[in-house]
């Protein structure tokens, strides 16, 4: 599974990968997460309103911080 955290370092973009780190070990997945802060990186995904959460290439969440209950069900989706 490929998760990307796409946000240019604000509080809330910190927030949001704790949580998802939260929630990857709580399921015990096997993921690969990345962050990503370019802004031409971000837009590549149409998101306006950072943080957003990406999974396997398709935006699960933006402009919120999840909580753990939350993501895991985003990421089991």
């Amino acid at each position: 599974m490929e998760i990307r955290i796409l946000g240019t370092g604000c509080p809330k973009c910190h927030k949001l990968e704790e949580e998802t780190r939260r929630a990857i070990a709580e399921m015990g997945l096997e993921a690969n997460l990345e962050k990503v802060t370019q802004v031409a990186e971000i837009m590549k995904y149409g998101v306006m309103i950072t943080p957003a959460l990406v999974v396997d290439g398709k935006v699960k969440a933006a402009g919120k911080v999840p909580s753990v209950a939350e993501i895991k069900k985003l990421l089991e989706a």
